[in-house]
Parts: structure tokens; C-alpha cells; sequence
């Protein structure tokens, strides 16, 4: 072993005499000791604990076909088949899944990673090229650094700790320092083990237009995968989970989160062995990573975020709202006011011309609102979706002049404006695709892969990615433009790219991610104040290495109401309510023909980042009086939205949700009725988050109206609750604000 950084630290303790390196933050401990054999097993994940060596926590038994590694022969009770590991490797007798897989030049797979030393240290650095959880006053960070016991192959382990908000992130770097050419299979973030207890796995999946539903599956013994190998996140699984005891509720029992900061493909792969211990190993999408490593070169993976709370899933939600909000949105972005916009794409699709567009703006400056967005259509040959992506100039015809006019115009109506753009996607019916072919991803001599009529730009090429530095650039030179909706509307295959050679191909899809971040970096550092929304056909790159860049993502594209409840409530069990836009849209709904109350629509799309996405010239004098409300409520209240501790509350037949203050002053409650039924009985819904012994003067408000319902203990609300009125119509809802006195 190598000499130890001993400097003293408070959230990270090393105990020479145990071997053991605990992780403290405010409620949690983290514990992971180095054994006599080197290697570095994980004791503990939870409530904190008292500082000892949680070891004997192991049951050392021999079970049979559990081999032994050499040097651990004769102990037919030691095998790495059984013990629980703070990074698991494939090739040492380990049948489980597995963290790390490395190809060897002479064909085989398999290391053997033993303790070397570690470093700790305060602060934290950034990850070259990936989005990660910034640097904070009280943040320390551990390295672990393995080695391969027959080679001089590397693995560091990175560990940062978030006291406040019981955040530790976790990633990994495998270097090498060896004389040959090794290929990476499969790069963890990291693997968890938990010795004994049953557990649910709380997972978001869905498609498009139905995203992140809330799915719960009891891990028994055996292997559950969630994975997208699409080269995004996707709309079918989300790139984070909750892990949880089968009788944990919103508020009781123990839950722990793990959210991966990163856009593309990625693999929870969760494994029940036979012996009833649960791994959960979290990493990009190792079914298409084949990353040559050279001599004296590494790679590092994405970061991972890990949380506990024995408050149940609504702690650790709360926990990450706070650490994405601190600690990963762009700076200063969780404090700035974001504007009510109107976007005119429900309103118009392809189909407008600019006295549509100045008309549309006339509307929303007299309904208060702050935002125009001019979204598809707008530019090249592009009436429709089969042209024009990747021709990133103004269709002059279609705007009636140039887009600084149009923009000009817009400021005068008294409006800010914004701009959407897809600059992934290029048409083959396009300039560009006719002047550089080789830009798409395609496999040579093979017709590609068409989606929604488009082809995907090699981000992976540094050309690529320059052509839409400049083109953004000249965008956002040409006018004051506030606001940039950047989507991404298909999933990847076809993966091959000309700028890499056949046994580079493997490296494609991480390195497309890489230029993504790449461009949307120099978009935040040059363009600061410039609001970015991320979108990707709605919610299909909803993904903490998003949000990094852009603080409010386009959640779905699937606008009524009642659906959007559940993929809101699924979305914000990981991600904050402030990055979620939400929008009022039409009835019947375009996507599903619902008709839902106006009122109930502008409470659900508050859920979030507000808007509005329908023909605002269609709307009669009671719907524009209507909106009016919904905005000037919304203004008055978006602090609390923005700002305040998010609660899912658990009403029969109800969706319902709370907002309150973190000094307990103000707290903003909504339920939304999901049935009509005859001879409804009276709902009750309690209230979190207000001070016991404070009284609260609760208003209720209602479609017709609103009342002073009276004045009320934070104890008594908390306890006994309020009695809801009853619903008028389907899918009727109640907005509730309790407001403290003094």
C-alpha cells in the first residue's frame, strides 16, 4: 500500500487500524473497507452510523461452486462470488453482474483490482468533457485508486460528498499505464451492494408521449435491466431509479435514489444473487461501448448520484431537488424568475405566416404573458418534416423579411423572443445533407435508417460540431433572442462514423454525447443569460446531464392534462419542478382528444416551468379572462413553485401535490380529481412541511372562484387536514394556499 493524504477531514474519515474510509453526510454514512487481502469491500449504505467497522456485517461462509481467488486459497469461505464490493470486475470468479470489463490483447477478459491508495481532499474537480455536480464551500471528495494486481492497469474511484442534501456522487477512470493495447467493454459509474433485505426497484418507464410512469418491481432472485441503447436517455426507461423496502411509503421507511448525469445510452442492470444480497450496478450503454485503450491513456465515465432517506421516496426526491438545484442547474438559474411564454407550434404547426405570428403576440402581451417562441418551420425549405434540418438560415418568404425583423417586432409588441432549433438532425432533402453526406451517421454502402423523415449529424465528427457553433452563433447574432427550445426528435442506429477507424467504431456513440455537451457548453459559457430548454420529441432526454446545461426541459409532448399527471409525478420523484415545463394547451387535446376544465389545465401545467402552447386568437372572452387569472396567479406564486419543498400527497381517487416555503410561511396545495362518482364522499388531504404550533389562514380556490376557508394549526393541518369540495365536473380540480400569521 501506498502512503495516505492524512490530513484530517469531517464528511471523510480513514481508520488505518480498521482499513475502513467512511462518508458522512448530514443524516447518511458510506463505508467501504480494504481487507487483508487488498481488496475493497462495501460494509455500509444508510442511516449514519457510529463511525466502527461494519465488516461483521459479512457472512463469510463457503457455498459451493464459489471459487477462491489465489492468494485466498485456502479460505474456502472468502470468494468474490459472495462478498459485497465497492467495484466489482469481471474475470475474478465473480458470476454477478459486474462494473468493469476489460479486453485484453491475447482475447481474454478479467482483472484483479486490489487496493493501492487514496487521496482525499476538499472540494471537487470538474469531469473533462461531462457534465457533473459542481464544486460547494462543504464539499470533500475521496479518489480510490485500485490496481490490477498482474499489470500496471488503474482504476480510480471518485467519491464527492453533498453534507447539506445526503448527496455523495460517484464515477470512475480506468488507466493505462501498461505496454499494450487494452479494449474497454463496460465502464461502470458505480455498483452498490447491500448485504441483506428485500427491495423494490422504482423505475420510469414508458414512450413517447407517456413518459416516466412511475413502475414498481420487487427484485427477486435473478437479473432486471433498464437500458436504452438508442443514443439518448429515452422515452422508455430514465437513466435513474429509486430503490426501496417493499413496505416504504411517499413519507415512512427506508429509499434510496441513483440518478445517472448523463444524455446518452446508458444500463441499470439490478441483480438478486443467491444468497439474497441486491446489486445495482449504473454505467453508459455497454452494449455498444468497444473503447481501445492505448498506453498511457484513459477514460473516464459519467457521475452518478446517490441519495438516502429513511422519510421514504419523498426524501429522497427532496434530496436531489436540492442537490440538482444547488449543485448541477446551470448558476443562478434555480433564482431566476423564468418567463410565462407562448409557443406557437399547437397553434400553427407549419402552417403561418408572420401577421399570424405578430397576431398571436398581440394576444399574449394583453393576457401578461412574457415570452413569444417561434418554434418549427421558421427556416430553410421546411414546410413540412421531411425538409430542410440542417439549413439553419431564415425562409425569408415564409417570415415575410428577415428574422430580425420579426424579432424586432415582436420586442415592440412589448414580448420577449425565443427560437426553436434541432441541430442533431439534418434532412437528406437539405443543403447541407447534399454538400456534406458524410456528416450523417450511416453505414457506408447501406441505405440508413429513416425516423420522422430525418437523419442524425455525427456529433462524434469535430466538423459537425463546429458547423453548429457557427450556426447557433449566427442565429443569436442576428437579434436579441432570450430563449433556445433545442430538440432531438430520433432515436440513433446506422452507428458508423468516417472520422474513426473500424476498431475505433465503439467509441461513437459516448463520443456523439461528448459533442453534444461540447456545443452546449460553449452555448452557456458564451451565451449566459441565454435560457435553454431541452427537448427531444418532449421527455426523451430528460437526464440530469441535460439539465446541466438547460435548467427546464420540454416534458413530454403529450399536453392534456390528465396524462401529463402522471409523467409529471413520475418526472419530479428525481428531477425539481422547476425543470419541468409545463404548458396549457387546447380541447379537445391534439394528442388523445380529452376535454379538460381550462382551470384544471392551468394548475397541472404550474407543475413547473408555465406556458401556454395553443391558438390564443380561437379563445373567447371568458377563456382570455380565465388565463389572465391562471398568469397573474402563477406570478404571484411562481417563487414558492420555483423555490419551495415538493410533496406527492396520497389522496383516493386524486392526484395531489404540495409547494411549501422552506421557512414554513407559505405552502401552495392542488388536487386533481381522477374520477366522478356518484355519491362521492367528502376527500380529506393533509398537508407536509408547516410549523406545528403556527397558524395558517388557508384559501381555497375553485373554477367559480375563491373563499377564506379559515384559520388552522400547521399541527392540526398536518394531522387532521382539509376537507376538499367536492367536484363539478369531470376531472374538476381545488387549489389550496395556506399562508402563516403573524
Amino acid at each position: 500500500m501506498n502512503a495516505v493524504n492524512s490530513q484530517s477531514f469531517r464528511n471523510i474519515v480513514y481508520n488505518p487500524q480498521d482499513g475502513t474510509i467512511t462518508l458522512y453526510t448530514k443524516n447518511t454514512g458510506y463505508q467501504m473497507k480494504i481487507d487483508k487481502y487488498g481488496s475493497l469491500l462495501h460494509t455500509w449504505y444508510g442511516a449514519k452510523p457510529s463511525g466502527r467497522d461494519l465488516s461483521y456485517l459479512i457472512d463469510y461462509s463457503n457455498h459451493s461452486f464459489s471459487g477462491n481467488p489465489a492468494d485466498a486459497a485456502a479460505n474456502r469461505a472468502y470468494s468474490f462470488d459472495t462478498l459485497p464490493q465497492e467495484y466489482p470486475q469481471e474475470g475474478t470468479g465473480d458470476f454477478r453482474v459486474t462494473g468493469l470489463q476489460i479486453k485484453w490483447p491475447n482475447g481474454s477478459r478479467g482483472t484483479d483490482l486490489r487496493y493501492y491508495s487514496h487521496r482525499i481532499y476538499q472540494g471537487k474537480n470538474a469531469l473533462p468533457g461531462l457534465p457533473s455536480f459542481r464544486n460547494a464551500n462543504n464539499v470533500e471528495t475521496l479518489v480510490v485508486i485500485l490496481k490490477d494486481k498482474y499489470s500496471e492497469l488503474y482504476v480510480e474511484l471518485y467519491y464527492s460528498v453533498y453534507p447539506d442534501s445526503d448527496l455523495i456522487t460517484r464515477s470512475s477512470k480506468v488507466i493505462n499505464r501498461t505496454e499494450q493495447l487494452l479494449s474497454i467493454n463496460n465502464l461502470s459509474s458505480a455498483t452498490l451492494d447491500f448485504i441483506r433485505g428485500d427491495y423494490n426497484l422504482v423505475h420510469f418507464a414508458g414512450r413517447h408521449n407517456l413518459e416516466r410512469q412511475i413502475t414498481e418491481t420487487p427484485l427477486k432472485q435473478g437479473i432486471f435491466s433498464i437500458t436504452s441503447s438508442r443514443g439518448t436517455s429515452s422515452h422508455q426507461h430514465n437513466p435513474a431509479a429509486i430503490l426501496k423496502k417493499p413496505e416504504t411509503t411517499e413519507n415512512q421507511g427506508e429509499a434510496y435514489a441513483i440518478a445517472l448525469v448523463y444524455s446518452g445510452g446508458f444500463y441499470f442492470d439490478c441483480e438478486k444473487d443467491q444468497i439474497g444480497q441486491t446489486r445495482i450496478v449504473v454505467g453508459m450503454d455497454k452494449q455498444i461501448l468497444n473503447w481501445p485503450l492505448n498506453s498511457g491513456e484513459s477514460l473516464q465515465s459519467p457521475e452518478v448520484a446517490l441519495t438516502y432517506s429513511c422519510s421514504g421516496i419523498n426524501g429522497v426526491s427532496q434530496n436531489l431537488h436540492t442537490a440538482i438545484k444547488q449543485n448541477l442547474l446551470p448558476p443562478n438559474s434555480s433564482l431566476v424568475k423564468r418567463p410565462v411564454l407562448i409557443n406557437n407550434w399547437e397553434a400553427t404547426y407549419f402552417d403561418f405566416t408572420k401577421e399570424k405570428l405578430l397576431e398571436l403576440a398581440g394576444i399574449a402581451k394583453e393576457l401578461n404573458l412574457d415570452l413569444f417562441v417561434l418554434d418549427d418551420g421558421w427556416f430553410g425549405k421546411r414546410n413540412d418534416d421531411t425538409a430542410g434540418l440542417g439549413d439553419w438560415t431564415t425562409n425569408e418568404q415564409k417570415l415575410g423579411g428577415n428574422l430580425a425583423d420579426l424579432v424586432r417586432e415582436i420586442n415592440k409588441i412589448g414580448l420577449d423572443f425565443g427560437i426553436w432549433i434541432e441541430p442533431e438532425m439534418v434532412n437528406e432533402d437539405s443543403d447541407l445533407y447534399r454538400k456534406h453526406p458524410e456528416w450523417a451517421i450511416q453505414i457506408p454502402a447501406r441505405k440508413p435508417n429513416v425516423s420522422r423523415g430525418q437523419l442524425v449529424l455525427d456529433f462524434a465528427n469535430p466538423e459537425v460540431q463546429d458547423y453548429l457553433i457557427n450556426c447557433i452563433d449566427s442565429i443569436l447574432s442576428q437579434a436579441p433572442i432570450k430563449y433556445i427550445k433545442w430538440d432531438m426528435n430520433r432515436s440513433i442506429c446506422d452507428w458508423y462514423s468516417g472520422t474513426l477507424r473500424s476498431a475505433e467504431q465503439g467509441k461513437q456513440a459516448h463520443l456523439y454525447v461528448l459533442g453534444v455537451y461540447r456545443v452546449l457548453d460553449y452555448l452557456v459559457t458564451k451565451y449566459p443569460k441565454l435560457l435553454l430548454e431541452g427537448c427531444s420529441g418532449g421527455g426523451g432526454r430528460f437526464d440530469l446531464g441535460m439539465l446541466y446545461y438547460q435548467p427546464q426541459i420540454w416534458t413530454s409532448d403529450d399536453t392534456d392534462a390528465v396524462e401529463r399527471l402522471k409523467i409529471q409525478a413520475g418526472t419530479a420523484s428525481i428531477y425539481p419542478v422547476s425543470t419541468i415545463s409545463a404548458h396549457v394547451s387546447a380541447v379537445p387535446n391534439h394528442q388523445n382528444h380529452r376535454i379538460t376544465p381550462l382551470f384544471t389545465r392551468g394548475l397541472v401545467a404550474m407543475q413547473g416551468a408555465f406556458g401556454y402552447e395553443l391558438d390564443l386568437s380561437k379563445l373567447n372572452a371568458e377563456e382570455k379572462q380565465t388565463i389572465k387569472q391562471q398568469i397573474s396567479f402563477y406570478k404571484k406564486h411562481e417563487a414558492l413553485i420555483r423555490t419551495g419543498i415538493y410533496y406527492r400527497l396520497t389522496v383516493p381517487q386524486m392526484a395531489a401535490w404540495e409547494f411549501a416555503a422552506a421557512d414554513a410561511t407559505q405552502a401552495l396545495l392542488v388536487s386533481v380529481y381522477l374520477e366522478l362518482p356518484t355519491s362521492a364522499m367528502s376527500k380529506t388531504v393533509l398537508w407536509k412541511g408547516l410549523k406545528k404550533e403556527a397558524r395558517y389562514q388557508v384559501t381555497e380556490y375553485i373554477a367559480s372562484g375563491k373563499r377564506v376557508l379559515g384559520q388552522f394549526y400547521g399541527q392540526d393541518l398536518m394531522l387532521a387536514g382539509t376537507v376538499l369540495q367536492q367536484p363539478v365536473c369531470e376531472h374538476d380540480a381545488v387549489c389550496l394556499l395556506a399562508e402563516i400569521i403573524n
